[in-house]
């Protein structure tokens, strides 16, 4: 059986299922999560990034956060979330992690294809991730500070997949407000 994803209302309802590269050629709206991992240091957050395969159906050899993808019919999204992690970054260490609501985003892409997310975000910290990435999922893994993650989407947005921003900027005013709070 193919891959399918969970096609949702604009309130997450569920309303049925369907092939997801269907889901793509025709824009219909379909429940994702993206994960950011981070790690505190002592100059500030930096987050773990992954660059996509070149193989991948839709924004192959771009940039983008920690892992990303769609839970299954009838699985929960943290188990999606640890699953994927899995599939690939390689890691077999379970993750905490922090769910920081969801938003919705319209995409085109290459190959005709759209992106329309239902994207759920959620936040891990570590300071110990051991990665074995899966090379048909992901071609480089690297740290970036929130600084230079920032130049390089004003200097080459290109460089980045079309939700990556959105689900940063999310994840850095919720570091932001719990900072501010915890002050």
């Amino acid at each position: 059986m193919k891959d399918q994803v969970i096609l949702v209302t604009e309130d997450d309802v569920e309303v049925g299922h369907c092939e997801k590269l269907k889901a793509h050629i025709d824009g219909k709206l379909h429940r994702a999560f993206s994960l950011m991992v981070a790690k505190k240091t002592a100059e500030g957050y930096e987050f773990l990034l992954q660059k996509r395969a070149c193989g991948k159906y839709h924004s192959g050899g771009k940039w983008s956060n920690s892992c990303c993808s769609h839970p299954r019919p009838g699985e929960a999204l943290e188990d999606a979330v640890q699953r994927r992690v899995g599939e690939e970054l390689g890691t077999s260490k379970l993750l905490q992690f922090t769910s920081l609501g969801s938003f919705i985003y319209q995409a085109q892409l290459e190959n005709n294809l759209t992106e329309h997310e239902l994207d759920h975000i959620f936040l891990s910290f570590t300071n110990q991730l051991l990665l074995a990435p899966n090379a048909s999922e992901v071609s480089e893994v690297e740290w970036f500070s929130i600084e230079s993650i920032q130049e390089k989407l004003h200097q080459q947005p290109e460089a980045f997949t079309v939700w990556f921003p959105d689900v940063f900027y999310k994840v850095v005013e919720h570091l932001k407000v719990e900072s501010e709070s915890a002050d």
